[in-house]
């Protein structure tokens, strides 16, 4: 396995993207972006060093506003501006010549999980999907929580909008927190758990503009789940508290063609220890039937 810097252009900013590569030439190849606020660092090398030991190349990228992307301001949570950015990552791994992009697959974990359904149903090129604990659904994920949290979020976000109107810096909250402080994700497992993914040494800071809270309850990339044509394999956390397992599920019902794997684990337990394992051998072993 080698890996090489191979970073593009979305919307005229730099995403960064580094580009897994096995032993094999013309390997087929797996497009692959996080969740929500987080860095292509975060264990996703783990997953595409095991792909690579297939024989299928793996290609990480940061959104724009993340990681070592550029772009302002940062931490910038948007599903449009990620799949935009997941488009043109599409695109430039079709044309380097490493890889063979007509064998191309996507994957996505948490946001990213919904982000890939999306993708997929307008992409016909795409040859498989791989959707992590996937957020399918706004208003169930708002759903879960009480209604102080719904007023918390809608305040934070009215003061983000200010800010926006006003051409002042965003009005920032947390990603992660305490069951008994505000935060995007304050689920018990929430914290600890994102916590455990972090990469050391990251410069990762727990924030993000406000107006993200808001654009989740509009965000629902279930609805792209019937106009999927190829493969998809979705990995559900029955214990997962940050995104509802049941709405997962409802999303896979609707796919023509989808294995989907339920597991007795919460929503950051595939990442790590023997959970991890498990998982990147399901998602190993998927992409090799489909792709090689």
């Amino acid at each position: 396995m080698k890996r090489v810097d191979s970073d593009f252009l979305s919307k005229g900013t730099r995403c960064a993207s580094t580009l897994y590569l096995p032993d094999a030439e013309k390997s087929p190849v797996v497009v692959m972006a996080h969740g929500f606020a987080a860095e292509r660092s975060f264990r996703l090398p783990a997953f595409a060093e095991k792909f690579t030991e297939k024989g299928i190349a793996a290609y990480l990228f940061d959104y724009r506003n993340f990681g070592d992307s550029d772009g302002d301001p940062r931490n910038l949570v948007s599903p449009r501006r990620h799949i935009q950015d997941f488009n043109a990552a599409v695109s430039h791994v079709r044309s380097l010549s490493e890889v063979d992009g007509r064998r191309l697959a996507i994957y996505g974990s948490s946001y990213g999980g919904g982000h890939v359904l999306a993708i997929a149903a307008k992409d016909p090129g795409i040859s498989a999907v791989i959707s992590q604990v996937p957020f399918v659904n706004g208003v169930a994920y708002l759903l879960q929580h009480t209604p102080k949290y719904f007023v918390q979020g809608l305040y934070h976000g009215a003061r983000d909008l200010i800010n926006m109107a006003l051409f002042r810096p965003p009005h920032l909250v947390p990603v992660i927190g305490d069951p008994n402080a505000f935060a995007c994700m304050n689920t018990p497992e929430a914290k600890p758990g994102y916590e455990s993914i972090i990469s050391e040494g990251s410069k990762w800071r727990n924030e993000v503009p406000a107006w993200a809270g808001i654009t989740l309850a509009f965000y629902w990339p279930s609805v792209y789940a019937s106009r999927i044509n190829c493969p998809v394999l979705m990995i559900a956390g029955e214990n997962d508290t940050v995104v509802p397992y049941k709405a997962a599920l409802k999303a896979a019902k609707k796919i023509k063609n989808a294995t989907t794997v339920s597991l007795p684990v919460g929503h950051f337990e595939a990442y790590t220890g023997d959970m991890f394992e498990k998982v990147v051998e399901i998602e190993g072993e998927f992409l090799r039937e489909i792709l090689i």
